[in-house]
């Protein structure tokens, strides 16, 4: 990255207010420091653990769950914002938030939740960790006895930053691609309140910049470290990149899954050009000769990717502070092209190898089992689930607070609850 540090633009009251009024206790720390804790603190970020990030926690010990990636994300996103004059807290919280609304087993997981609540909604992990921070985890009540959970209670500028898809899934764009087999969308029908309040005075559709920061920090840890784990695991193996048909596969995945409207011999090309870097592994015999080597990889393509989009946003904007909506992250397309050849590399090794098909066919199983057994059994739900259940005032709202409880678990707690069902016990009050 550049040289020097940019000095953090200025942001105004209207971007570090709270949806509930709140008086700041400790006058040293700022808002968005306060944000940047209660998202650490959270249980939400706790429970990624356990969650799956592209292999299962538990079936190695070096595959990365998703609070470790969340965790190189947030590094990732805060460089960016240090030299491009955001705040850099705002930038960390928003990346440690953007997984918190995923369901068990990861993406294979939202397919199976937004198939279970097509009805009523949809799902989406990214709708999901509004939901979250804004209703579900337990921090900040609205006013009076009964008020309202305003969950973790965030200003308006963190909350706009985790807004990766700022609109509602009446307003989706149309699904290209199987990676997009979820409907991309970032507010359900009853959050639009809060929703709109956060995307007060924003342009229609457009995401802040501290949202395509912590966008593009997800979008390197992501093609970055699943390569790594790939390698680690066995499942890719950097000796067979000149294969014809394996070449054949990534291009036709990559363009399928992530950028079809770029040509297969532009990716490759792309791919050969990650592959001349002096850095990048030859083999891989699980030496720490080895292991250094790998690490060495991805700290370069970390600094080659993030480098490439400050230096094409400096060119645009020159070296004022950025923040907000005052200006665009601009990535070049040739580090677009190298980030998605990479996705597609831990795509083709792990997400669609023919021995992980049948897993997911029972994962996904497992979820619907559970939604189905809680809808018919609310008195399984945790406490806090079990009161929204009690207040929901119809059929969709219920199933809503059960999604809501089933989404929430981590794999563990999935396969547990599931097992205690076909055991005779549902109660998920066991399972903690």
């Amino acid at each position: 990255m550049g040289d020097t540090v940019t000095p953090v633009a200025q942001y105004s009251d209207f971007d570090q207010e709270r949806w509930i009024t709140e008086t700041a206790k400790n006058p040293r720390r700022s808002a968005f420091q306060r944000d940047r804790a209660r998202v650490v603190h959270s249980s939400g970020l706790r429970r990624l653990g356990a969650k799956t990030q592209v292999v299962s926690p538990g079936s190695d010990d070096f595959v990365r769950t998703r609070l470790t990636h969340s965790l190189e994300v947030a590094q990732v996103g805060r460089e960016l914002a240090r030299y491009l004059g955001c705040d850099p807290d705002v930038v960390d919280a928003a990346c440690l938030s953007h997984d918190l609304g995923h369901p068990p087993f990861g993406h294979n997981g939202e397919i199976a939740l937004a198939s279970l609540a097509k009805d009523i909604g949809g799902f989406e992990g990214n709708a999901q960790t509004l939901r979250l921070l804004t209703r579900l985890e337990a921090k900040v009540l609205a006013p009076g006895e009964n008020g309202p959970s305003a969950g973790l209670n965030l200003t308006r500028a963190t909350l706009d930053a985790v807004s990766k898809y700022p609109w509602p899934r009446s307003q989706a764009p149309e699904i290209a691609g199987e990676s997009s087999s979820v409907q991309k969308f970032g507010v359900y029908e009853d959050d639009r309140e809060v929703f709109a309040w956060l995307r007060q005075d924003a342009p229609i559709r457009v995401r802040c910049l501290e949202a395509q920061l912590m966008d593009l920090a997800d979008d390197i840890s992501y093609s970055v470290h699943d390569v790594e784990d790939a390698v680690v695991g066995r499942s890719l193996d950097l000796g067979s990149l000149d294969d014809a048909d394996l070449r054949d596969e990534l291009a036709s995945t990559t363009r399928r899954w992530y950028l079809p409207e770029v040509g297969e011999d532009e990716l490759l090309a792309s791919l050969d050009r990650l592959r001349s870097a002096a850095y990048w592994p030859r083999a891989w015999d699980g030496s720490r000769r080895a292991q250094a080597g790998l690490k060495h990889m991805t700290s370069q393509l970390i600094g080659r990717f993030a480098a490439a989009a400050e230096h094409a946003t400096r060119e645009e904007y020159g070296y004022e502070s950025l923040n907000r909506y005052a200006g665009n992250l601009v990535v070049p397309r040739d580090t677009l092209t190298e980030i998605s050849v990479l996705k597609g590399l831990a795509t083709v090794s792990v997400m669609v190898a023919a021995d992980r098909q049948q897993i997911q066919k029972y994962q996904q199983q497992v979820l619907v089992d559970l939604v189905g057994y809680a809808a018919d059994h609310p008195e399984s739900l945790e406490p806090m689930f079990s009161a929204d259940y009690a207040v929901a005032d119809n059929d969709d709202a219920r199933l809503r607070v059960v999604i809501d409880q089933v989404a929430s678990l981590t794999d563990n707690s999935a396969w547990g609850w599931y097992h205690a069902i076909h055991a005779g016990d549902g109660d998920l009050s066991g399972l903690g």
